[in-house]
């Protein structure tokens, strides 16, 4: 199961705060529920999720080995689609081109990794509770 939209939005957020050379970004799930974009359009965004899930589909009918597919990087001379999976959910990106392509990953990697990350439980305790004084009769 995802995060919450909003954990993946600020993920993305970042990743475009570092990343001069992501274009767009897509977060989505294994049936390609967007969980967050950069996107103002949320129908591009639905359809990159969409392209990205049938690259990824195509790329494992012609693999070869037994592990799976875990990235997958589709160039042209206008641009590159990144796309990197973990489990159920996966990252997809647009570039322009010639992008460094092991900086691309290493930053999709990352932040598909901080999406996944699990809430950090609270660092603040409850007080304990008070104890009773015992009655003075």
């Amino acid at each position: 199961m995802l995060c919450p939209a909003m954990d993946a939005q600020r993920a993305l957020a970042d990743l475009t705060e570092i990343s001069s050379q992501i274009q767009t970004a897509v977060v989505f799930d294994e049936k390609g529920k967007v969980a967050g974009s950069t996107l103002a359009d949320s129908g591009r965004a639905d359809q990159l999720a969409k392209t990205a899930t049938e690259l990824l589909a195509a790329a494992e009918e012609v693999r070869a080995g037994e592990s799976p597919l875990t990235q997958l990087e589709v160039a042209t001379g206008e641009g590159s689609v990144f796309v990197v999976r973990e489990g159920k959910t996966s990252i997809a990106a647009t570039t322009g081109s010639d992008p460094t392509v092991g900086l691309v990953f290493y930053d999709l990697k990352s932040t598909l990794r901080s999406v996944k990350a699990p809430a950090r439980p609270s660092a603040a305790k409850k007080p304990a509770p008070r104890k009773k004084k015992p009655d003075a009769s």
